[in-house]
């Protein structure tokens, strides 16, 4: 394998996360490149330094643009809030760097525009983590919707549920909240949750063309980690909407995070004329699914364990035994697999989410949040 050396940005959660991957892919995959783990940058030097000790990396920076200046680096990681990714990718593609980037890729679809054509004209291979492709339940899924076993598509539902924001002295902004600043994500529950639910269901069943939606902001104002001032909440704390995809289905997504007792509900579920497909995080090697063309005595529901490896269920002939479960970080591990098996893939044999196809989705997003202020139907 020829050595990668890879300068991620963010020691926070997804920094973890992505790291965790660089690590174990090399060790159960084929990949053309060896991930290096050559820096971390994070604004806190003490923190970064404890961070590059403990996961194994030769040094650690304050500052994005020094990583990128650096020579030594060929791929940067954007593992960090939602406002830093436009200029960070973009000033990544310019030096030439292959560039990985958290979701969404932008905070609108403007930014994300930008950043699509920053990599398209440096020429440099680029990829999106939107992990959930990578769960073998649902990579089976798509792979059998593509075989044509379910005919044509009817419906396509899905839902993500939290409830970590009930909380109204909860505050909005800084470290740990950005999440609920709109200046630093763009966007709430949609661009955060459903932005999930939309890039898998596009991969799976094609593109959406319109959609109708309603959004709620319940807690109104929130004082800001940062600055102690009580402000407008500008981010969505729950949606709903209606789609219609390109191949004439239809769609139900909604996502909130004000569903008291749920910590991280991802549900899908897809009928079509022959067949039926269901899927949920929290029982992630289970694929639900019922053929009209089984015998009547015993047509039902039947639970498909995806854990088989002898090669004909995704990914896991390179973990356990038959009947065993790997976890959410496989996703990540499956993931770097995914891009640094072929980096430099046509879009015939790429397995992965670039940012053109995460431009798509903040298209749809953005569609969402407009609909949810107008009350219309709108084109993606």
């Amino acid at each position: 394998m020829k050595k990668l050396n890879i300068g991620v940005v963010g020691y926070g959660l997804m920094g973890r996360t992505h790291t965790n991957a660089y690590r174990q892919a090399p060790r159960f995959f084929d990949l053309e490149y060896e991930p290096v783990l050559k820096a971390i940058c994070g604004r806190d030097d003490a923190r970064g330094k404890a961070f590059a000790k403990n996961w194994g990396y030769e040094s650690n920076e304050t500052d994005w643009r020094k990583l990128i200046e650096r020579d030594d680096i060929d791929a940067i990681d954007i593992a960090s809030p939602n406002n830093t990714h436009h200029d960070i990718a973009i000033a990544a593609a310019e030096a030439g760097k292959m560039v990985l980037c958290e979701k969404p890729l932008g905070r609108n679809p403007e930014e994300s525009q930008q950043m699509v054509d920053a990599v398209e004209k440096a020429g440099v291979p680029n990829f999106v983590w939107y992990n959930y492709r990578f769960v073998p339940a649902v990579t089976m899924a798509k792979n059998i919707v593509d075989s044509g076993k379910l005919g044509r598509i009817f419906h396509y539902r899905a839902n993500f549920l939290q409830d970590w924001t009930i909380d109204a002295e909860l505050p909005q902004g800084g470290e740990g909240l950005w999440r609920l600043d709109v200046d630093a994500a763009g966007s709430g529950v949609t661009g955060d949750l459903l932005a999930h639910c939309i890039d898998t269901a596009m991969w799976i069943n094609g593109p959406i063309e319109s959609v109708t939606a309603m959004t709620e902001t319940f807690i109104k104002e929130r004082m800001h980690q940062d600055t102690g001032a009580v402000q407008k909440v500008g981010i969505d704390d729950a949606c709903a909407f209606l789609a219609r995809f390109k191949n004439g289905s239809v769609a139900i997504f909604e996502s909130t995070r004000y569903a008291r007792g749920h910590k991280a509900l991802y549900s899908f579920e897809i009928n079509g004329e022959n067949a039926s497909m269901t899927w949920d995080l929290h029982d992630m090697h289970r694929l639900g699914y019922y053929d009209y063309a089984d015998e009547s005595a015993v047509r039902g529901w039947r639970d498909i364990h995806v854990s088989n490896t002898s090669g004909d269920q995704p990914y896991m002939d390179k973990w356990w035994i038959p009947g065993t479960n790997i976890g959410y970080e496989h996703t990540f591990t499956h993931g770097v697999y995914e891009f640094l098996k072929n980096p430099d893939a046509d879009d015939g044999k790429r397995h992965y989410p670039t940012f053109a196809d995460a431009l798509q989705t903040d298209k749809v997003c953005a569609a969402v949040l407009k609909s949810g202020k107008d009350k219309q139907w709108h084109d993606v």
